[in-house]
């Protein structure tokens, strides 16, 4: 058995980075720092080792050429999941670029939410390194945190030493909308966080109000939707006071129509703040599937977020009519191209279209693809880098087994070349 320390994970999104693991044979076992995300992510088992064509094993050199053979016949392919690494999505937009497809990340429905809001007016925006050595109040905004990253208090807010805050534990924080699934947010010295809670289809008026009360308009209800006003006074003015508030959201849990004009009303409050004498930032919550890699990678070869078509010869981006899911719905795709290197559960959409996936070992499908080929997953099968959920520091992943598994970069780099 070997242990190995200080392994960095691609699967939580705040780049986790002190994991003890122990690997014999193909068997791989957090034994320190693990979590409710990244455990079950690195233990899982290899089932799946051979390429397989309509459900039966061949060589690998057979399922790559069937794949190039579907491509090469497609007039609209869709690579949809682009849940990889840095070197994998790569390989997937060389793909697009020949075969002249769409790329659509598997978590783009929650990204188009922070995008428009991005691109209509802009953000203020922060690190996790801000976070750990600034932050004096946190507003969590529709999410529960530390059940989308177990460890996010433990290394970034309940840190023991900071660069300009004297003790850590005398910071703040406020839920509001969700409730905490646990007691992360309880500070070292007993201190609970504040939570107010309210239904998601009600944060659109209830942050508007927030936006209201910071800009000290006078609010004549006593509340709205449920949330005392004196409540939201009392955040005003946190934030107002604070001298390095962050306000976090998480797109993906903020499941109502138009959510991005909440993100935007969050966005545009973090601007009104730095306006009053103090500091405030945003910090949108992702980096999970991939998606921050999909996108940082689409746009530096693209310019575009991964949702861009190739089939006109150039780039086209559009948020709404490439999304791949309506193009399977409504005819305008012929191949279903799907790339998952890190969850297994992310299984393509059930479609009559011939279905290529290339994707992590233990994959199970309710319809067996044309071409499964089954993948290493970064970070434990081979090296390779992925972004975190900040955007500036792609994590160096380390190659803990010898699986024989081929990379994402591999797979779609022979695909690529036999195009």
């Amino acid at each position: 058995m070997t242990e190995i320390t200080e392994v960095p994970s691609p699967f939580c999104g705040i780049g986790t980075d002190d994991l003890t693991i122990h690997v014999e044979g193909l068997s791989v076992k957090v034994s320190e720092n693990g979590c409710a995300v990244n455990t079950p992510a690195f233990e899982q088992d290899i089932t799946d080792t051979s390429a397989r064509v309509n459900g039966k094993e061949v060589s690998l050199e057979l399922a790559v050429a069937k794949a190039a053979d579907l491509l090469r016949a497609s007039n609209q392919p869709v690579i949809g999941g682009c849940a990889t690494d840095v070197n994998g999505m790569r390989g997937v937009m060389a793909v697009a670029d020949k075969a002249g497809a769409v790329v659509d990340n598997v978590n783009f429905p929650a990204a188009r939410r922070n995008f428009l809001a991005l691109q209509d007016t802009g953000w203020m925006t922060t690190t996790l390194a801000e976070i750990k050595n600034r932050c004096d109040f946190l507003l969590v905004v529709g999410v529960d945190l530390e059940g989308f990253s177990p460890r996010f208090f433990e290394r970034y807010l309940w840190n023991k030493e900071s660069m300009f805050l004297d003790d850590t534990s005398q910071r703040d924080v406020v839920y509001l909308g969700k409730v905490p699934s646990g007691e992360a947010s309880t500070s070292p010295t007993g201190g609970k966080a504040k939570v107010i809670p309210c239904a998601d289809a009600d944060l659109p008026e209830v942050m508007a109000v927030l936006r209201a009360l910071v800009k000290g308009r006078k609010i004549v209800a006593e509340s709205v939707c449920g949330v005392a006003i004196n409540d939201l006074q009392g955040i005003a003015e946190q934030l107002k006071a604070a001298k390095y508030g962050v306000v976090t959201w998480a797109a993906g849990a903020l499941g109502f129509d138009h959510a991005e004009l909440t993100v935007q009303m969050l966005c545009e409050m973090v601007k009104d703040i730095n306006t009053m004498d103090t500091r405030c930032s945003g910090f949108p919550l992702g980096g999970k599937e991939g998606d921050q890699t999909a996108n940082q990678v689409c746009g530096w070869t693209s310019a575009y977020p991964a949702r861009t078509r190739f089939s006109s010869g150039f780039p086209e981006y559009d948020p709404f009519l490439y999304d791949s899911n309506v193009m399977l719905a409504n005819g305008e795709a012929d191949v279903l191209f799907w790339v998952q290197a890190f969850n297994s559960a992310s299984v393509p959409p059930v479609t009559e279209l011939p279905t290529v996936v290339v994707a992590r070992s233990g994959m199970t499908f309710a319809k067996e693809p044309e071409v499964f080929i089954p993948i290493g997953t970064p970070g434990i099968d081979h090296a390779g880098h992925a972004y975190r959920l900040d955007n500036v520091i792609a994590i160096h992943l380390k190659k803990l087994r010898d699986s024989g598994l081929p990379s994402t970069a591999e797979v779609l780099n022979a695909i690529e070349h036999a195009l």
